[in-house]
């Protein structure tokens, strides 16, 4: 199993661009190649289940939420959220008060991502709308390009 993540790694490392922007803080910014839409968006209801998570884990301050994709689920990929340490890879970005961290090489499966937390009757936990999905799993958790 492990190489096959390596080989998903390597794939998705061959893909993207090692161009980076940094911030006026020098810390690495999230850059979208397709405008001005921004790599990852938490709905405002998706921000305060993060921060509620946060909150009744207890969880150091030091720990930020990690959006990532890995091989496997019905459709190919899937998504991951986490809470996590910042490295110095990782690119921020910012979305409804909350940093989001995210690897570099994951950015081009979650370009334009809107993460959602319905609490209805019918659905409730996180959802993803990813604009790069040219198809998904009916539970909404794996994906394909």
């Amino acid at each position: 199993m492990a190489a096959k993540e390596e080989n998903l790694d390597d794939v998705i490392a061959s893909l993207i661009d090692d161009d980076e922007e940094e911030s006026i803080t020098g810390e690495p910014v999230a850059t979208s190649p397709k405008g001005n839409m921004k790599p990852v968006m938490l709905t405002e209801r998706a921000a305060r289940q993060v921060r509620e998570i946060k909150k009744s884990e207890d969880l150091d301050e030091e720990l930020y939420l990690r959006v990532a994709v890995e091989g496997g689920g019905c459709s190919g990929l899937s998504y991951k959220l986490g809470f996590d340490i910042r490295t110095d890879e990782d690119q921020i970005v910012e979305s409804q008060g909350l940093e989001i961290v995210i690897d570099p090489k994951h950015l081009m499966y979650l370009e334009g991502i809107q993460i959602d937390y319905p609490d209805g009757l019918d659905a409730r936990g996180f959802t993803f709308d990813n604009p790069n999905a040219s198809e998904s799993c009916g539970c909404g958790t794996s994906f394909a390009v």
